[in-house]
């Protein structure tokens, strides 16, 4: 019978996914969480201004329905206030929410990985086989031994006539090597990441959240931390991402790079790495008495000169830095540029647009080598 069947391209009106009503405003909640650092009063006051202007509910389905279910399927909770006042605050559900929907708008739509562990160049324990075959070594499981390839030596070396099958012919197709990788996430949370009226803390805070999304879901035996440094430096945990805000800090990178290596050292994993987000020049050290030299008037050489020192200090630890400067000034990159000289690290020079792409990027180069001890 002839194949009647036609190849070819069908076009049609496009229509959009479908959205029950709550799950448009859903989508628009988790931004303005983002934006309003996890203040949910003033998240819904932007909703219901953004109703009035684009006509978001109607008469079937309001704000007020829209937080009422909410409630229903446990991403609010009633709690108290600083101040003693009751109110509304956001649960780990919608922290979790908020991350998942960060990481497909910057990295697209992710499969999560079977083990996690990411691919190298180098041959021994893994899932991807190489193609290639070697002799059986103890411990070496056995779904990886060739049963092909290993009788054809049992016959080579003991003949057809009394074939058996000693430890000596087995043969396992070798597999890519995986490691694990540690990752310091810095982040800058100066006065500077909201002057001038640019909100550059919402996309990094963003970033942040979607690059440890991406680890969680696709390399689960990682780690990755995460710091901030303004004046100072200390970590927050993943759960505090979206409540992160800016405060009237200089930029203390010094701080900010020794409190990684710190907490790096104390991973076990060979392969450690910094990502560190900023958008100024360092203006701030802290003097071993306690005090706080700054100085905000282009670069000042005392404090740069230690920055320098902490990249050269990281090299000799086998930690790679990864800078992200969100500022394109000549003076500023030509400080990049020494700093990651200083490191033999990598730099990127970008506005926000396209920062997440470059994390996740860099992140996977990154996890392909192995560092020697």
């Amino acid at each position: 019978m002839e194949n009647t069947i036609k190849k070819g391209f069908r076009f049609k009106t496009y229509e959009a996914k479908f959205q029950t009503p709550f799950d448009k405003l859903f989508e628009i909640f988790k931004e303005l969480i983002m934006h309003t650092s996890g203040d949910f009063d003033e998240a819904i006051d932007w909703l219901r201004q953004l109703d009035v202007t684009y006509q978001l509910t109607d008469e079937n389905y309001t704000v007020d329905d829209f937080i009422e279910d909410l409630k229903k399927k446990g991403y609010i909770r009633e709690e108290f206030k600083d101040d003693g006042t009751p109110g509304i605050g956001i649960t780990a559900k919608t922290e979790r929410a908020i991350r998942q929907q960060a990481l497909e708008q910057l990295f697209g739509d992710l499969k999560r990985s079977s083990s996690g562990n990411h691919k190298t160049k180098y041959s021994g324990n893994g899932e991807e086989q190489t193609g290639d075959f070697r002799a059986y070594h103890f411990g070496d499981s056995v779904e990886s031994i060739s049963l092909t390839e290993s009788l054809k030596n049992a016959q080579i070396n003991n003949g057809i006539g009394d074939l058996k099958l000693t430890e000596n012919d087995l043969v396992v197709e070798d597999t890519h090597f995986k490691a694990q990788m540690s990752t310091v996430l810095m982040i800058d949370i100066s006065h500077s990441m909201i002057l001038y009226g640019e909100d550059r803390i919402t996309p990094a805070k963003k970033v942040a959240m979607a690059l440890v999304e991406f680890i969680m879901a696709r390399y689960p035996k990682d780690t990755i931390d995460i710091l901030v440094f303004g004046n100072d430096a200390w970590q927050i945990e993943i759960k505090d991402l979206p409540y992160l805000k800016v405060g009237p800090y200089h930029t203390n990178t010094v701080a900010g790079l020794q409190l990684a290596m710190d907490l790096l050292r104390r991973k076990r994993n060979a392969n450690k790495q910094i990502f560190m987000i900023t958008d100024g020049k360092p203006s701030c050290v802290r003097e071993k008495d306690g005090s706080y030299y700054m100085n905000s008037n282009g670069l000042d050489s005392y404090i740069v000169e230690q920055c320098y020192n902490q990249a050269a200090q990281a090299r000799k630890l086998n930690i790679p830095i990864t800078t992200f400067m969100i500022a394109k000034d000549a003076y500023l990159q030509q400080f990049i540029d020494t700093f990651t000289e200083a490191n033999q690290g990598k730099a990127f020079y970008s506005g926000l647009k396209g920062l997440g792409g470059m994390i996740l990027e860099d992140y996977e180069s990154n996890r392909k080598k192995r560092t020697r001890k």
